[in-house]
């Protein structure tokens, strides 16, 4: 791929043109998985950038907010667009669960229960946590295989967010594996088509296990004086500390899922991206200084979270269109961050931008990530190390198709990227 080159192939392009506009279901999962979703949000910002699904719908019908100006406006209007009246996916319940976690709050609940955690990801933590994580990087990195093909995924990309999951809950190194598992289990979506587990009853299953395993570190440490980890400051904190167990489950499971996905998936994306336009990636070589740029435009590129929902809690308009109370509206990360009114070139992997975290990955206002600085720190750790080790344009060479998580509308992400290091 080049600059210049489409994203989306010609007949991408033509279905998505053809079918009638009221037809459109961007949260159609067949989208997704042919990669061809990207032509129909393209539609959608120029011909009806508030756009209502009515029918035909596996999550029933929706509003969806294309644009990168209109998703901002419905994120910085928490008293009219609710996260807590329907959950935060387009799926009922968050992560189509149901477990309540301060993603899926409103003020003043939601702003108590995410300070009690937040020093975790403070500046001053992250200075301190930096040493620990370069010197992982680098053992990870100088046990890779030279010269023959192995899955950049497991071998990177997971590796490194389960040790850092590991690190913050303060969780037995040598399970850590289980961080990851409980992560893809949340994540899964049997309805939509996910192989992960095979019903929503194994599902719940496998988190009761986490949850039980979660509340013997709990017992421990609510005992103890208070300490620098997750789950000691949700035991200590007064916001947090009488939670039901039900409520204990569903922020552990924000924390392992916005520790573990999205990070994980930039790290891989971000070297098929370099791969993909390899003039970035001979620019990031002759200059290493840019891993500070070349970060955030990982983060916008790979989008590893698709879409927020919120519910309207009264009528209201939204770009000319009138959204009814109890009416469920879906913010598409995915397409505000190609939306060119906003971004320039936004179809182009450019590593120098010159306002590179003017994207929408990490969503904005009140519900902003609050781990953004942590993801942007490991990456920048990552690829910081490489270039220390690997100097070369594309001597990290991905020599296969990348094979893509099982099918969901919610996180964009990879199961396997053959790479090689040519050494």
């Amino acid at each position: 791929m080049n600059a210049t080159a489409s994203p989306y192939s010609s007949k991408a392009v033509e279905e998505a043109n053809s079918i009638p506009l009221d037809q459109i279901d961007v949260a159609d999962t067949k989208l997704f998985r042919s990669g061809t979703i990207g032509a129909y949000f393209d539609r959608l910002r120029r011909e009806d950038p508030i756009h209502y699904c009515a029918k035909n719908s596996l999550y029933g019908p929706y509003w969806s907010v294309t644009r990168y100006k209109d998703i901002i406006e419905v994120e910085t209007k928490p008293l009219i667009f609710s996260s807590e009246a329907g959950g935060v996916t387009i799926e009922d319940g968050t992560l189509a669960l149901d477990t309540p976690m301060f993603i899926s709050m409103d003020p003043p609940k939601h702003d108590e229960q995410r300070r009690a955690v937040s020093p975790t990801v403070s500046p001053e933590t992250l200075a301190q946590l930096e040493g620990a994580m370069r010197q992982r990087t680098g053992e990870v990195l100088d046990g890779l295989p030279l010269n023959q093909t192995f899955n950049w995924v497991d071998r990177v990309s997971i590796e490194l967010t389960t040790q850092m999951l590991a690190l913050l809950f303060d969780f037995p190194w040598d399970e850590r594996s289980k961080l990851t598992r409980w992560s893809e289990v949340a994540s899964a979506s049997p309805e939509s088509g996910s192989t992960v587990v095979e019903s929503n009853e194994a599902r719940m299953a496998e988190l009761g296990e986490c949850l039980a395993y979660f509340t013997r570190l709990w017992n421990e440490r609510i005992n103890a004086p208070p300490k620098f980890d997750l789950v000691s400051m949700l035991a200590h904190s007064p916001a947090t500390r009488d939670m039901t167990p039900n409520e204990y489950l569903g922020n552990l499971i924000l924390l392992i899922v916005g520790g573990n996905d999205t990070t994980r998936n930039s790290m891989s994306g971000g070297l098929l991206a370099l791969n993909e336009f390899p003039d970035e990636y001979r620019k990031l070589c002759e200059k290493p200084a840019l891993v500070a740029s070349m970060v955030p435009e990982i983060i916008r590129w790979q989008t590893p979270l698709t879409h927020m929902r919120r519910t309207a809690l009264s009528d209201t308009t939204l770009g000319g269109k009138q959204i009814k109370k109890g009416d469920k509206v879906i913010m598409w990360y995915l397409s505000g961050n190609r939306d060119p009114d906003a971004i320039d070139q936004p179809d182009t992997f450019i590593i120098d931008r010159a306002r590179p975290r003017q994207h929408l990955s990490f969503g904005f206002g009140i519900h902003r990530c609050m781990g953004n600085r942590l993801a942007e720190l490991q990456i920048r750790v990552l690829w910081e190390e490489i270039l220390k080790r690997w100097t070369k344009p594309m001597q990290i060479e991905v020599v296969g198709a990348p094979e893509a998580t099982d099918v969901s509308i919610i996180f964009r992400g990879y199961k396997s990227l053959p790479v090689r290091i040519n050494a």
